[in-house]
């Protein structure tokens, strides 16, 4: 009689999914709120406004901080439940079809695109580095490479080399986050020279 395996749970996926979940979202919350405070102040300058290079103000209210119309936190606001609620699902033994996955994914797909979109018009354009926004970057860009892996590993890419190969590179997600970050570090240094402005 052969036994029935029930698949492990993704426990470190699931932690993750919800710290970086409660992180980005506290991040778009705490932007929501410079820009409210900049719409109730005008002229005021924003709590997260250190220096002409770190600050937040002129990302708010810049026209690449309201991409589609609306301030950019707000889509934080809303997205970033997505991986709170999958996060604890899964600690609480959910499973999810591989097409929700692929959903899932392709959230963190926009999100990383949109990120490094807003990197380079940080970097290029505006010529500052918001705190807030850093920090979103700082948990979206390892979330794309966790989820990417995860969704690889579960099947969503029916072949069990795939899933191999994904499953063993799990492990180097902290690498490629530092790789990512160092990348997204020495452009600043480049185009900024953030170090002499320290």
């Amino acid at each position: 009689m052969s036994e029935t395996v029930i698949p492990r749970r993704p426990i470190v996926v699931a932690i993750w999914l919800v710290f970086a979940g409660v992180v980005g979202w506290w991040a778009a919350f705490s932007l929501t709120m410079e820009r409210f405070h900049q719409l109730m102040n005008p002229g005021a300058a924003a709590s997260c406004d250190f220096s002409v290079l770190v600050q937040c103000s002129t990302n708010l209210e810049s026209a690449q901080g309201s991409v589609f119309g609306f301030p950019n936190p707000i889509i934080g606001l809303g997205a970033w439940i997505a991986p709170i609620v999958v996060g604890m699902a899964l600690l609480a033994g959910a499973r999810f079809a591989r097409w929700f996955w692929a959903l899932f994914w392709l959230g963190f797909v926009f999100a990383l695109c949109f990120v490094i979109w807003l990197i380079g018009q940080s970097l290029f354009v505006l010529g500052t580095l918001c705190p807030w926004c850093m920090v979103t970057w700082s948990v979206v860009i390892p979330s794309f490479f966790v989820v990417t892996l995860h969704v690889l590993r579960e099947g969503v890419i029916p072949r069990p080399r795939v899933q191999e190969i994904a499953d063993r590179l799990m492990v180097w997600v902290p690498l490629m986050t530092i790789v990512a970050f160092a990348v997204v570090a020495v452009l600043a240094q480049v185009r900024l020279d953030v170090l002499s402005q320290l």
